[in-house]
């Protein structure tokens, strides 16, 4: 944000459920259309009526709806470590997925991706679940801050937000084939959270500029900053020379000639 901020102006707000913001109870509270909304409400709040929207992991999804309600506010997409429902799970966690509810006989690995298991031993779980996003050699500094950011919300909050409605494939797939903002796509190799599978199929959907990075992890952001600044900055500045599309639909998709 400092980087940024000397150069545009940045718009940074906590999701519902975490930092500053209201935590509650209800599940539906947190499902992705909501947090879409909330996404207009603070342009709204700030007087901002176009931006480049910059999302990280499951930030993709609201970016996705609020885009395709909102395409007139949007001057292009930015995903960072997408998570998208466009690529099957990674093995080691995709299997406790489904067993999110139930009660289970070990707290090994990704089994502590768990209801019951939050409640027994959140700081546990926060801890584990830092370790998995950043799978890169010396990352002590941020594991210990995102550790901390972690245990700023606690285990029924967490619950609730995991039982809110997402996004399915299909409809990500057809949100997805609507955009027609500039896109680009940034995911690490290395992401022991979400597969790059996902990242190359939501590319491929939206005509992004696809950016892989080896030997990182769910956070390229914070591992690579450098790196990832410079992308970021190049495709605002390119973005933000693109008219943006009406509300009504404005075919922007690139010609034979790659013209826009």
């Amino acid at each position: 944000v400092p980087h940024f901020a000397r150069h545009v102006r940045v718009v940074a707000f906590d999701p519902r459920g975490n930092g500053r913001s209201e935590r509650p109870a209800a599940p539906d509270a947190y499902a992705e259309s909501e947090h879409a909304e909330d996404m207009l409400a603070v342009m709204e709040a700030t007087d901002t009526e176009r931006a480049v929207v910059v999302s990280l992991s499951l930030g993709a999804e609201r970016s996705l709806l609020f885009a395709d309600a909102h395409p007139e506010r949007v001057l292009g997409l930015a995903f960072i470590g997408a998570a998208v429902p466009l690529a099957p799970d990674l093995p080691t966690r995709g299997r406790y997925l489904p067993l999110f509810e139930q009660e289970l006989d070990t707290d090994e690995g990704w089994a502590r991706y768990n209801a019951h298991y939050w409640r027994r031993d959140y700081r546990g779980f926060v801890e584990f679940f830092i370790s998995q996003i950043f799978t890169e050699p010396h990352s002590t500094k941020q594991i210990e801050d995102a550790v901390g950011w972690g245990l700023e919300t606690d285990a029924e909050t967490l619950i609730a937000t995991t039982r809110a409605e997402g996004l399915d494939e299909q409809t990500t797939r057809e949100i997805a084939g609507r955009i027609e903002c500039p896109v680009l796509v940034v995911h690490g190799e290395s992401d022991a959270i979400r597969p790059i599978a996902g990242a190359e199929e939501l590319a491929a959907l939206t005509g992004a500029r696809f950016i892989r990075m080896p030997g990182v992890g769910h956070c390229p952001q914070a591992r690579k900053p450098v790196a990832v600044n410079l992308a970021l900055r190049e495709f605002v500045e390119t973005a933000a020379r693109s008219p943006p599309a009406l509300a009504t639909g404005n075919p922007r998709k690139e010609d034979s000639n790659g013209h826009g």
